[in-house]
């Protein structure tokens, strides 16, 4: 299927895949967007945090690498975690990911966050090329007491990155007054 690619670079959706190529149509979309708000800032720019707010872009995108990897390595593949989320104390500090971007060179926290969208691009082409692969099929690992399906990760990632993209847009017009959607 042919990508048409927006002004941004961001890759349009399909008008008519399937449902699982519409909804990776989607999310890819929203994480070209994210890539799209922090393009062209300083790295002060990108650990600021102009509103009354805790959040920072690159505390965003620390974030959001952390959230691939929960979602599409450790649920839908039962991966164990890797570095470096696996040697943080979650219960001192159980918003790390946010916290800690802002003391990491951001080129760093940037490449973290594309090699997990990478690494998560390529544990979902696996999971959904196995046989009798079904976006209703439940992933192998249970999310607190319940197993959720892979249609469920699909657009509660799409939900998170929505709301992230909002944030992200806030930020950014508030640093540099760039707007856009």
């Amino acid at each position: 299927m042919t990508k048409n690619i927006d002004g941004q670079g961001r890759p349009e959706p399909p008008h008519s895949g399937t449902e699982a190529e519409t909804l990776i149509g989607y999310l890819d979309y929203l994480r070209a967007t994210f890539l799209w708000k922090l393009q062209g800032l300083s790295q002060d720019q990108l650990r600021s945090r102009p509103l009354k707010s805790s959040m920072s872009l690159i505390g965003m995108a620390k974030h959001l690498a952390f959230v691939e990897d929960y979602w599409f390595s450790y649920v839908a593949q039962e991966n164990q975690p890797s570095e470096p989320w696996v040697s943080v104390d979650w219960d001192a500090d159980k918003d790390w990911d946010w916290h800690s971007a802002r003391k990491e060179p951001t080129n760093n926290v940037i490449a973290l966050w594309e090699k997990t969208v990478s690494e998560s691009r390529t544990h979902w082409d696996e999971v959904s090329s196995t046989d009798g692969f079904d976006l209703r099929n439940l992933a192998p690992r249970k999310v607190g007491i319940n197993y959720v399906s892979f249609r469920w990760i699909l657009t509660h990632m799409i939900e998170e990155y929505g709301r992230h993209c909002g944030h992200a847009d806030l930020l950014r017009e508030e640093l540099d007054g760039a707007t856009g959607e």
